[in-house]
């Protein structure tokens, strides 16, 4: 697999967005990460409700059935303790239906944050990195297995812009039909160049 031109200048270019795109994926994911945690610690509110709400239902509970136990009196007593139990347990509900709202909200925000411009960041770069990994890799196998220079001379024609095969010659498809040796060395240096390869 060829990963990188064998021309510095673009070589360099390469290194250097792979780089600068590792080190974006990286920020992004931390960001992520933060804004998770910032909004996930909006959930110790809810938390606060439910062992708010644990503790009153616990008490209400414990006090009813104490006083439940005073003999002629003690159901009438225990109703209003009852009551209030019930209400603790609604606010423990309350409270872990907030953290879990929170918990979906933080996670929903976090992804969102870290892959928007992961997802843009791979349009821009990762496509192009594919398609000059793939493209370099199968010209350089075929050139092992015997590649002539006529074939990529008519790549270079159908692959590269117009202005830089006519500077190679007025009338380049002419001079590749006639099998002008010159130009289609040259077509095919073009076509190499545009792909990152250099052929001895």
């Amino acid at each position: 697999m060829k990963l990188y031109s064998d021309f510095a200048p673009r070589r360099t270019r390469q290194i250097v967005a792979d780089v600068v795109a590792v080190a974006l994926i990286a920020a992004s994911v931390a960001m992520g990460i933060l804004v998770f945690s910032v909004v996930n610690e909006l959930a110790r509110f809810g938390r606060q409700m439910q062992d708010a709400g644990a503790g009153l239902q616990s008490s209400m509970t414990d006090v009813g059935g104490r006083l439940g136990g005073i003999p002629l009196i003690g159901e009438s007593i225990r109703d209003p303790f009852d009551a209030a139990s019930s209400a603790g347990e609604t606010l423990q509900s309350a409270g872990q239906t907030e953290q879990d709202l929170i918990l979906r909200a933080a996670t929903a925000l976090g992804i969102g944050v870290a892959a928007v411009p992961i997802l843009i960041l791979l349009l821009v770069w990762l496509l192009p990195r594919i398609r000059f990994v793939t493209r370099a890799t199968r010209t350089r196998q075929m050139i092992r297995v015997g590649l002539d220079i006529d074939l990529l001379a008519l790549r270079a024609l159908t692959n590269q812009k117009v202005g830089a095969v006519a500077r190679i010659d007025p009338d380049p498809l002419g001079a590749w039909r006639r099998r002008d040796p010159e130009v289609m060395r040259e077509l095919a240096n073009l076509e190499l160049r545009s792909i990152g390869i250099r052929v001895p």
